[in-house]
């Protein structure tokens, strides 16, 4: 299953968990459970975006986006941030109101087993799209996915407190759990958002990914003298690597063609979804900081 059907899947199953989770609040009246509704209908609206972007990002390079639609998947985790603030705050709200008065809780029971089905479901979902999320290395899924993983650690937490509520008989636990479920949002909200203006700022790849890349580099660059000006970007699933390759100046054109395309395979294997573009420079171009030398024992 690509990523787009599997954005189809986690709207389709977000439906049913939002229907589930909002059947529990009805038996119960409980407000966090009430809270834990409201992140559903987030999680719904995001996948809903989620499916669209995607649906936008596997369109073509064209006249106009030359270098593809993939950066579409950001703006799917900023719409999602945004949504998540919102619910936050309506939590926050509905909350508040009731913690100075707060409300016995009816049916607990049944409205318990209701909203754990919900959260066993949703456990599932976001263990299968974590794997997609790492197989293909979209954002809008990997936003996703984490989303709702902490939507499951969210409703554990929610139902632990209403059983506790339910068995002292101190409703105000009932209250103070929603204000906790929304700080927690605020918190992934802001997460995604710092991740998704990351990707539309063009932010290089992590430390922990540009080694290895660096290391390729140094391994299959026999017969340069070195590469320097290494920059890397990521739009969705795509990395994009540049950097200039300095040869000796009576190197063939030939032979310096086949220096790259042996580069260009070695990143690559490493990772599928990158894009390489190499400027070939003579040895007049060399340059003494920032800079990778060939690997000796190449």
């Amino acid at each position: 299953m690509n990523s787009l059907q599997s954005a189809g899947l986690s709207l389709a199953v977000g439906i049913l968990v939002l229907t589930l989770k909002y059947l529990a609040y009805i038996l119960t009246g409980s407000v966090a459970l009430y809270s834990d509704a409201l992140e559903s209908i987030v999680n719904v609206a995001a996948a809903a975006v989620a499916f669209v972007a995607l649906w936008i990002a596997r369109q073509p390079m064209d006249r106009n986006h030359p270098f593809g639609h993939t950066k579409a998947e950001y703006f799917s985790a900023a719409f999602e941030s945004i949504l998540i603030v919102i619910a936050a705050m309506m939590i926050i709200y509905e909350a508040g109101m009731h913690l100075w008065a707060p409300v016995a809780l009816q049916s607990v029971g049944w409205g318990v087993a209701v909203s754990l089905l919900a959260s066993l479901i949703n456990a599932v979902l976001a263990a299968y799209l974590l794997q997609i999320a790492k197989r293909t290395l979209s954002p809008a899924i990997k936003a996703d996915a984490v989303h709702i993983l902490s939507d499951v650690v969210t409703s554990t937490g929610v139902l632990i407190g209403v059983g506790l509520a339910w068995l002292t008989g101190w409703w105000l636990l009932d209250p103070l759990l929603a204000l906790l479920v929304a700080f927690n949002i605020l918190w992934i909200g802001a997460s995604l958002l710092r991740e998704s203006v990351g990707g539309l700022m063009d932010e290089g790849v992590s430390e922990d990914e540009l080694q290895p890349i660096q290391q390729i580099i140094a391994d299959e660059m026999l017969g340069a003298l070195q590469v320097h000006s290494l920059k890397t970007r990521r739009a969705g699933a795509i990395t994009f690597v540049e950097f200039h390759l300095v040869v000796p100046a009576n190197m063939t054109v030939q032979h310096s063609h086949d220096i790259c395309d042996r580069l260009e395979q070695a990143l690559q294997r490493h990772s599928s979804g990158m894009q390489i573009n190499i400027h070939v420079e003579p040895d007049s171009e060399v340059v003494h900081s920032s800079f990778i030398t060939p690997t000796l024992d190449s």
